[in-house]
This record gives C-alpha cells, structure tokens and sequence, in this order.
C-alpha cells in the first residue's frame, strides 16, 4: 500500500510540475482543479499552444479541371489529386441507344469484350500481370449512352496505363473463341437478371421501354437472347467504326499532372489508327429520345419459394423530366431527394431519408408496403423521374392508387424545412460521392463527354442553394 501510495504522490507531482511548465502559474491555477490536470472546456483552446497554421490554396486555379483538345478532336481533361495512385480511363459517347432495334446488344457485348487480347497483349491475363505491376485495376462499363474504360493505378505507371488503354479501346483482336466466351457470360447474365431477387434493374429496363417505345434510350441495355449468336466480329466492327473515333471519345484522370497526361495523350492516341480502319463519323445516330409513354408487363410466374405464385409484385411508375443540359435539372434532383424512400425495413434516423415523403405518407401510413424508392435517370436529351413499389400481388390496384397520388400531390407547395432539408440532404450526397477517386474521374469524363467543360462542386451546391 505504502509503495502504491508514493508512486501515486509522484505521478501527482510530475503532472502538477508539468502542468506548471506548460501552461504556467496563472493558467494552471485559472484552470486547474485541483486534480493536477488543467479543467479546459472542449470548445476551448489549450492555453499555451501555438496557433495552428494550415494549408492554403494559392489561387482557385488549382481546383480546376483541365481541358486540353488535340488535333484530332479528343479531349483530355484532368483532376489533380495528390496521392500515391490515379484513375486514369477513356470516355466514349456511345451507348445502347446507338444501337440499331435488330440485332442490339453491341454495347453489352463490348462491355464483356473489354481489356481482352490486343495487338500488344496476347490476353487478358497478360493484362492483368502487366497492371498488377503497378498496383493496378481495370474496369469497363456500358450505359445507355455512354462507354467508359477505367484504369486504377500507381502515378509512375502512367505511361504504360495510357498504352494499356489506347491499345484496349483502338487495338482489340476481338478474336473468335473470346466473342464465343462472351456468348456465354451474357446468356449468363441474362439468365441471373431473371431470377435474382432485387427486380430494380429488369424494372429500369421496362419502364425506359415503356416510356421510348423503340427509340433512342427506350432500346435494350441489355442484349436480348435472340441477338446473342447475331453478333459477330463484323458487325462489332461496323459499330465501332461508326463511334469509337476521336471527336467522341475523352481521356479523363484524377490524380495526375495535366501536361504529364497530355504528353502520353499525344504518344499513343494522337495518331494511332484503329484496327478497324479509318473512322467514318458520319454514320452517327442523332435521333433525339421521342417520349411515348405506355405500358410494360411482365407476367411471369417465377417464384424464389416453392409455390409458382410470386411473394411480391413490383410496379415502376414514371413520368418524363428534362435533360442534364436545362435548367430545370437542379429542381428535378431535389425533387428527387424530396420524395425519397426506400425499404420498409430500413434502420436509422433522419441521416436515412425517414423523414422523405414516400416514408411518411406510403411506407408510414401503409404497413403491407414492403418497399417505395423514388428515381431519377436524366440524359443528353431527355429525363425519366420514376417511383419504384413493391406490395403483396393482392394489394396491387391500392398500391398504384397510392403513388399515383403522391404524383400528383407531387406538384404541391413544400414546405420551408422540407425543401431545406432536401437541398441539404442532395449537398451532402454530392460532395460525400466526390471524395472518392473514381467517382470524381466518372464526374469529369462525363460532364466533358457531354458539355464540353465542368461545373465544379461547389458551383453545384450554389446551384441547389439558389434553388
């Protein structure tokens, strides 16, 4: 006790003499007390302490990103982010709605296609080994409108990132046993897009086709099963010689120098001629989206359960909206963030969205509805606001009665802390997305693809706060 006793009484005096020194006489005894440690509020600074001194931006030029267009019309844009590693990729302006109504699937097919065999990469393993060199990852993803080939790596192997990615898109041997493989992983595809339990995106898929009945964005993301063994390397090589040329494409970084990713822009994509041959730009497809509307039904009977009878039924009801060019875009994403919604089974307070209007006047006010989401899929020329229900299949007619109604109440006055709280909530989305690396690079190649420049973050928020 006697040694437990005297180590305590010199921890004591250490603190009370450290606590002298560092703060001094009068601090410590304004602060102190009495315990040897100084009784500071956390919101107030440590007498004592120099002042903190942080880093500061020279000048706004250094959040900016960077365009440069070469000679043959491709555009490079750049994001600088310091780190160890960058996203580097090529944006093109081609999609499913470029896509003739028979055979489509091209893009999809592209898609499974990407990073295999090259004139310089015997396969996509050779690929992979050459990336994993520098810490890397690839990626390839296809929209409605858009093809966008992603690479993830360190800084220093950005020379051999661009020669991977210039070779990929421009170089591909689209051989026949890898156009075979493919066959097979999207027949794959289609077959777990039937039967996997979340219906959203055979549901995205119906209500575009509902909306532009055989136009433009209305066309199949997907390739159908009857284009499966239509497409060949002919017919893949027409479409590419139609779009994958310069005055489409961008080549987008975040984490880069922008001059260091124009020097590799001009080395291997400047004048590289496709394996295609010569691009022929003027076979593009202009046609802008005709909104028809209508009505898409499927009535299988595939269960999960053990009985053929489906345990829910899932309906999307949409509504035409504007294009990402209007001005009308900001309002119609807060909108967005104001009907919000989600699962009945979600968990969480306010920061979840509880407070929406889909969860307090349909998930609220009807206990049998298992799920209402509300979207918002915006392109070039056109925009789809959409609602997404799921109920027992002998609730259906309420169901649609129900959103119908929010549809229509849609239109009302919100309230003061209602809109508010949307606008607040649409910001913090914004800016919690762009902190991650590969999301900025998407932001940049897209908005460049489409516009030509890009409005940065915070320009955004000033958007939405003027709203």
């Amino acid at each position: 006790a006697k040694i437990k006793q005297s180590s305590a009484t010199q921890t004591t005096t250490q603190s009370y003499t450290w606590n002298k020194q560092t703060f001094g006489i009068a601090a410590y005894r304004k602060c102190s007390s009495g315990s040897g440690y100084p009784n500071i509020s956390l919101s107030a600074p440590l007498p004592g302490i120099p002042k903190p001194v942080f880093a500061a931006v020279d000048s706004h030029e250094q959040c900016e990103t960077k365009i440069t267009t070469l000679e043959n019309g491709l555009k490079v844009a750049s994001q600088n982010k310091f780190g160890q590693f960058c996203t580097v990729g090529i944006l093109v302006n081609s999609g499913s709605r470029h896509e003739t109504k028979y055979p489509s699937g091209v893009a999809h097919f592209l898609e499974k296609l990407a990073f295999s065999s090259t004139a310089q990469y015997g396969s996509k393993d050779e690929i992979l080994l050459t990336l994993e060199k520098h810490g890397g990852i690839c990626d390839c993803q296809t929209s409605r409108d858009t093809t966008m080939y992603a690479v993830s790596a360190e800084v220093k192997g950005l020379d051999t990132v661009v020669s991977l990615l210039s070779d990929a898109v421009l170089q591909p041997r689209l051989l026949d046993e890898e156009i075979e493989m493919t066959r097979m992983a999207v027949r794959f595809e289609l077959e777990d897009l039937s039967m996997r339990p979340d219906p959203e995106p055979l549901l995205t898929e119906m209500i575009h086709a509902a909306a532009y009945r055989g136009n433009t964005v209305g066309l199949p993301r997907f390739c159908p099963v009857e284009s499966v063994e239509k497409i060949d390397k002919k017919l893949l090589h027409m479409y590419l010689q139609s779009y994958y040329c310069p005055e489409r494409m961008v080549l987008a970084g975040v984490g880069i120098e922008h001059e260091q990713l124009v020097a590799c822009a001009r080395k291997y994509l400047l004048n590289v001629k496709p394996v295609w041959g010569a691009s022929t730009p003027t076979n593009v497809d202009l046609s802008v989206a005709q909104y028809t509307g209508g009505i898409v039904r499927d009535m299988s009977d595939v269960s999960l359960g053990p009985t053929p009878i489906p345990e829910l039924t899932h309906i999307m009801i949409g509504l035409e909206s504007c294009s990402f060019l209007e001005d009308d875009f900001i309002p119609f994403a807060v909108l967005n963030m104001m009907m919000g919604g989600g699962g009945s089974f979600s968990a969480g307070g306010p920061g979840k969205g509880m407070f929406t209007r889909l969860y307090l006047n349909v998930l609220n006010r009807h206990h049998w509805m298992y799920n209402a989401t509300s979207y918002h899929h915006s392109y070039e020329d056109t925009g789809l606001l959409c609602i997404h229900a799921s109920a027992d299949p002998r609730q259906v007619r309420e169901m649609v009665e129900i959103l119908t109604r929010e549809f229509i109440q849609m239109a009302g006055t919100a309230g003061e802390m209602e809109l508010e709280r949307a606008k607040t909530q649409l910001k913090s989305m914004l800016m919690m997305n762009l902190e991650s690396r590969p999301v900025i690079f998407e932001d940049v190649g897209r908005q460049v693809l489409a516009t030509g420049k890009r409005k940065l973050p915070h320009e955004l928020c000033d958007l939405i706060s003027e709203y």
